[in-house]
C-alpha cells in the first residue's frame, strides 16, 4: 500500500548519505508489509517518525501519529499535508511515551532502536505494549548486530549519513529483541521476525494478545 507523496529529494534523515532515501523506502515497504488489513481501520503511532515523516506519509491509517522532537514549524507543515498529528518527543532523553493505554492498534519504530541507551529500551517497550489495543502490535526495524563496522565504512564514503551512524548505541540480535519483547509483556508465540536487505537489517512484528 506504499505509494509515494513526497519530493524525491525531500530528505528523510538527518545528514548527507547517497542511500539515504533508498533505504528509508525499503524500511517504509518492509513495515507496510507487515500491517494487516483491520490496524489500518484505527491508530498508528511511529516513534521517531522524523522532520519528513515519510513512512506516516506513506501507509494508509484512520488515524496517524509521529513522536519525534520537534525542530521546527515546517515539522508541523509537512505533517498536515498527510494528516499526521506531530506529538513532540525526544526519545534520546525522555522515559515516558506520550500515549495512552491502549490506544493504538500498531506502533512503529523503524531504524530507531539502535538510537536508543540499552537500559532504556526494556521499559519503553513496556510502555508501547500498554499503549497498544489487544490484537494490535508492533512492528520494528534495526540493523544487525554485525553490521556496524560495515555501517561506518559505508558513512565514510558518504553513502549513508554519518550523523545517524555515529549515534547508534547498540545492534541487536533477533534473539535479543524477543528477550527484550517478552520481558515487556509480548507472548513469545505473538512475536515474528526475520532479515532484509542482504541481511543487514531485521525486522521484528510482535502482537499483544
Amino acid at each position: 500500500m506504499i505509494r509515494s507523496m513526497y519530493p524525491e529529494k525531500e530528505k528523510v534523515t538527518r545528514g548527507n548519505g547517497f542511500l539515504e532515501s533508498l533505504l528509508a523506502r525499503k524500511r517504509a515497504k518492509m513495515a507496510d508489509s507487515l500491517i494487516p488489513a483491520n490496524w489500518r481501520a484505527g491508530v498508528i503511532a511511529d516513534i521517531g517518525c522524523g522532520n519528513y515523516p515519510y513512512f506516516l506519509l506513506n501507509t494508509e491509517f484512520k488515524q496517524k501519529y509521529g513522536l519525534d522532537k520537534i525542530a521546527n514549524d515546517c515539522h508541523f507543515s509537512k505533517a498536515a499535508a498527510g494528516n499526521i498529528t506531530i506529538l513532540n518527543y525526544d526519545l534520546e532523553c525522555e522515559f515516558d511515551l506520550p500515549l495512552s493505554g491502549d490506544s493504538c492498534d500498531a506502533i512503529t519504530m523503524l531504524a530507531v532502536l539502535e538510537h536508543i541507551e540499552p537500559e532504556f529500551v526494556p521499559p519503553m517497550l513496556s510502555q508501547v505494549h500498554a499503549a497498544l489495543r489487544k490484537g494490535g502490535g508492533i512492528v520494528l526495524t534495526t540493523p544487525a548486530f554485525w553490521t556496524q563496522p560495515i555501517l561506518n565504512i559505508l558513512s565514510a564514503l558518504g553513502l549513508v549519513s554519518k550523523e545517524e551512524i555515529e549515534e547508534h548505541k547498540k545492534a541487536y540480535r533477533l534473539s535479543d529483541i524477543f528477550k527484550i519483547l517478552q520481558s515487556a509483556g509480548f507472548k513469545q508465540n505473538n512475536m515474528h521476525g526475520g532479515y532484509f536487505e542482504l541481511g543487514m537489517n531485521l525486522w521484528v512484528k510482535a502482537i499483544k494478545g
